[in-house]
């Protein structure tokens, strides 16, 4: 397959270099505090650790809002453990003086308007270019279990995004995204802290290599998994670093905004750079250092093809991209209620990542020709007719309403299912609930579109089965 060109470098080499060594410094010396250096031998079920990764798991669900970040510990909380999170909540918590309120609203405005189609992109290229990096898939294959249970990551996700993007999420007390933010944070380090057995700080000081153990008997969670993995640093650099985090923080924002252009429903310049202003916060508040953070659609651009490029010129045996981004697919593929519709998925997500970002996630597109026929007629049809309609009727679009019938249904099938709701605090789940909800209907569309969309979907309200407006 041909070589992309090699990008335009919007950093010095050596500056993203460097950012592959370096982790986060704040949840790093939190985590060491909380559980303290690992001993030489460690026994599934029987260390202190695994007694203290427990109670840490319970104090971090306390956060169920960000006026929560600052209540008082519960009773029988370690003192030692609570006076290390509230000295990580206290530094960490604030966002940044250069936080603009206006855009950060503008942004939560954006993505309540496109509902639906906000998470068919975060399915079908935010989450497969979150796999194009060697070394980010490694730490995500690490975990044993994201192959078999890729519901797991696709969940995990959408809990940390949609408290973010809900109303008041990086503002209000009442909002949920500053804390859950910091949980994602702790939880970065919480992987370091395991796969390294110790500080990321004393591991670069180490011999450069974290070997593997041999597995427990009996259940292996993911803790344990983790730890035992073992770790190559001089290939790999830190597990969780900087680079990494800039590049998933540009999945989520950047491509989620490529996407809407290429689906030819792009924002409006001023939009988009709120867009991208309102992660670049969460970046902050995350611990994404300020000198990896962009601000415009060209230099996101250049930075993620700048970052590909380095990914690529790392070969790893084995590769796990290929069955990570297969897994992500096939679970798509399963929520589809048509046969002949059920490739889109994969046919939608090499029409928005690219030949290229296939090629290196391995996901082959041989699919039957009749579905491959559908969605070139379906999407082409849909984007010539929206060129022409749009002059006269800008918010009118058949490709949206066609993404937001494929979104539907991978909300219904794997986020709102009520056997398995999204690992939130009982308020936040409830607003998650009511916001899809009011994705029900499409303001924009014309009658007639919103009859075709309800045929597709349901004809009642999507999640809380009243009848529709």
């Amino acid at each position: 397959m041909k070589t992309p060109d090699e990008p335009k470098a919007l950093l010095p080499p050596n500056l993203l270099a460097a950012m592959q060594r370096q982790a986060d410094p704040l949840a790093d010396d939190t985590m060491a505090r909380m559980l303290g250096p690992w001993p030489a031998e460690a026994a599934a079920g029987q260390d202190e650790h695994w007694q203290r990764l427990a109670a840490i798991t319970q104090m971090l669900s306390r956060w169920t809002d960000n006026a929560s970040l600052s209540a008082a510990p519960g009773p029988g909380v370690d003192p030692v453990l609570a006076q290390a999170l509230n000295d990580y909540v206290q530094a960490g918590r604030q966002l940044p003086a250069w936080a603009e309120p206006a855009k950060l609203l503008r942004a939560e405005q954006i993505f309540m308007e496109h509902g639906a189609l906000s998470c068919i992109l975060l399915f079908c290229a935010s989450l497969p270019e979150c796999y194009v990096i060697p070394d980010l898939s490694s730490v995500l294959h690490a975990s044993g279990q994201l192959e078999a249970h890729t519901e797991y990551r696709i969940r995990a996700t959408a809990a940390m995004i949609f408290p973010v993007m809900m109303r008041g999420g990086l503002t209000r007390e009442e909002g949920g995204g500053v804390a859950q933010v910091l949980k994602v944070r702790l939880i970065h380090a919480t992987i370091r802290n395991l796969i390294l057995r110790g500080s990321p700080q004393a591991a670069l000081a180490g011999p450069g290599n974290v070997p593997a153990l041999p597995l427990w008997e009996g259940t292996q969670n993911m803790h344990q998994t983790f730890y035992a993995g073992g770790w190559n640093l001089a290939r790999d650099g830190l597990p969780c670093n900087q680079s990494q985090l800039a590049y998933t923080l540009l999945t989520f924002s950047y491509v989620f905004l490529r996407s809407l252009r290429r689906l030819g429903i792009g924002l409006r310049h001023d939009d988009e750079e709120a867009y991208l202003h309102a992660w670049n916060v969460v970046g902050h508040v995350l611990g994404i250092e300020s000198s990896l953070m962009v601000h415009t659609m060209e230099d996101s651009a250049l930075l993620l093809a700048q970052l590909q490029a380095g990914g690529r010129a790392q070969q790893l045996e084995p590769d796990p991209r290929p069955g990570l981004s297969e897994a992500l697919m096939q679970t798509m593929e399963q929520v589809i209620p048509w046969g002949v519709v059920r490739p889109f998925p994969r046919l939608m997500t090499a029409d928005l990542c690219g030949a290229h970002i296939m090629g290196d996630l391995g996901l082959k597109v041989q699919v039957p020709w009749l579905s491959r026929l559908l969605f070139v007629l379906l999407l082409g049809t849909a984007r010539r007719v929206d060129r022409l309609v749009r002059p006269i009727w800008p918010n009118f679009s058949i490709s949206r309403m066609l993404t937001r019938v494929l979104g539907y249904h991978f909300m219904a099938r794997i986020l709102m299912d009520q056997t398995r709701p999204l690992k939130l605090p009982e308020g936040l789940l409830e607003q998650a609930g009511q916001m899809m909800d009011s994705w029900s209907t499409d303001p924009h569309a014309p009658r007639w579109l919103a009859s075709l969309e309800s045929r597709l979907t349901t004809r009642v309200r999507w999640f809380s089965g009243t009848a529709k407006a």
